[in-house]
């Protein structure tokens, strides 16, 4: 028996035409305005210090957007359900656009940290309701599409957003490169009041659940820290608090008259549990590719920021044109394929990687890296599908919605793990090449164990999505 929505057939031209195409620009829109405002900023930044002072403060710059992103997240569903899609979009996207320009004319680093603290909340917002939305907006047979779709808008941000915030910066000015958002923010808000309708029950009194909000961007915080403690003790202190805290919140909150997070986040036992495990876990083994390996790259083989920068962006080439051609996939069972394979090409790359370093072979590392993205690029869209619909009654926007904040919360969290594991492997004092490649292998090592929690869950999920559909039966 099959569903007709879910294995009909699809183009990718359908996400053009007029009943879907606004509600595509508008999804890909608000990607956009996270992808590239983060492309944006790494660029130029460096060149604002440099005109305003405060280098001892450039670090929280980036700090302070990610912990109030996954804040804002965590409250994105709750803002839907209180204020209606329309109004919390419209809202957030403005307190993103304040934030933007507060961070464009600032004249002190105190002054960009507030607005990158308020272009972080305002963008947490926008991901987690666009993310729930999708489910509204696109029949089932679309969403993988969708999903491929943004993909390809974050393959454009990692080539464009360093390439126009840089040009833009030598050419007039670092400020230039902060407006960029400013257009982007306000299409979005056009689009959205174009094609969201208005909430049909008015804005609802709302009772914010302050407390697990603070401990969420609490827990976070001890996260970000522990990235940069050089002491391993602190850092296994920061961490192990932050696991604590982040677990208490999930406790409490499913106790709570207002949840923030789906009632079956994280159990072991349910689709939604393990498949939120898999967008954790995945994030967490990758990280490490994020922070250490340009690094490395530069430090070990002499590579230069530019040669690196592509090296890396291999990973998100990969990523995109595999989400495309899996997006042509309808039947349930090559999905569960995908699914189980993600985790596994993960897995496999990050050895890949501690071959290539073992070898001190490049090419080996590249393949490394492409077999990340290929594994996030085949299972990312259908793990996000499965979650979204196999959510119980009432709470698939707050299942939708919690998949960007975890998302960030997984890269967050794997900085941190992979900071603790190179302190531990002497990567900060490494001053030979050999000490330097070891550290770099324990570094991948750490992240490869990790990787395998996650190709665990991928196929737990396949046997747990069986029991789920023969009980829908």
């Amino acid at each position: 028996m099959h569903d007709p929505a879910v294995s009909g057939t699809s183009r990718w031209s359908e996400l053009l035409t007029p009943t879907y195409s606004a509600a595509t620009t508008t999804l890909c829109l608000g990607v956009a305005l996270f992808a590239f405002n983060g492309f944006l900023v790494s660029t130029s930044l460096p060149t604002a210090v440099r005109e305003i002072g405060g280098l001892e403060l450039i670090s929280w710059a980036f700090t302070i957007y990610l912990v109030l992103s996954i804040v804002g997240g965590a409250s994105g569903a709750l803002l839907k359900a209180r204020l209606g899609a329309r109004t919390a979009l419209v809202g957030s996207a403005l307190v993103f656009l304040a934030g933007t320009l507060i961070a464009a004319f600032a004249s002190s680093m105190t002054e960009v940290l507030v607005g990158r603290a308020l272009q972080g909340l305002g963008e947490g917002i926008i991901a987690a309701i666009c993310y729930a939305l999708i489910p509204e907006l696109f029949p089932s047979r679309l969403v993988a599409r969708v999903f491929g779709a943004e993909a390809v808008v974050w393959a454009v941000a990692a080539f464009g957003g360093p390439l126009i915030s840089g040009l833009l910066t030598e050419q007039l000015s670092w400020r230039a490169a902060f407006l960029v958002n400013v257009p982007l923010a306000l299409i979005f808000i056009a689009l959205v009041l174009r094609i969201v309708p208005k909430s049909s029950g008015g804005v609802q009194l709302m009772s914010v659940p302050f407390l697990r909000l603070s401990a969420i961007g609490s827990g976070i915080m001890l996260v970000a820290l522990a990235s940069i403690m050089q002491a391993v003790l602190l850092q296994v202190l920061f961490v192990a608090g932050a696991a604590i805290l982040l677990a208490s919140v999930v406790a409490f909150d499913r106790r709570s008259a207002t949840p923030l997070f789906p009632s079956d986040a994280f159990a072991l036992n349910s689709v939604v549990g393990i498949g939120l495990w898999i967008v954790l876990l995945m994030p967490v083994a990758q990280a490490a590719t994020s922070v250490y390996l340009v690094m490395t790259l530069q430090e070990l083989w002499g590579y230069g920021p530019t040669k690196a920068g592509a090296f890396n962006a291999t990973f998100a080439i990969a990523w995109s044109l595999c989400a495309i051609l899996v997006a042509n996939l309808h039947d349930p069972r090559h999905r569960a394929w995908m699914i189980r394979l993600g985790p596994t090409l993960l897995v496999a790359g990050l050895a890949t990687i501690v071959l290539g370093f073992s070898m001190n072979m490049a090419l080996v590392v590249m393949l490394g890296q492409i077999l990340i993205g290929t594994g996030f690029g085949v299972c990312w869209g259908f793990v996000s599908q499965t979650v979204m619909e196999s959510a119980r009654s009432g709470e698939r926007d707050r299942a939708s919605a919690l998949l960007p904040t975890l998302q960030s919360a997984g890269y967050a969290i794997g900085a941190a793990v992979a900071g603790l594991a190179a302190n531990a492997a002497g990567y900060p004092a490494a001053t030979t090449p050999e000490a330097l490649r070891d550290a770099t292998i324990t570094i991948f090592i750490v992240s490869t164990v990790i990787g395998l929690g996650a190709m665990a869950a991928g196929y737990a999920l396949r046997q747990k999505r069986k029991a789920h559909v023969a009980v829908e039966l």
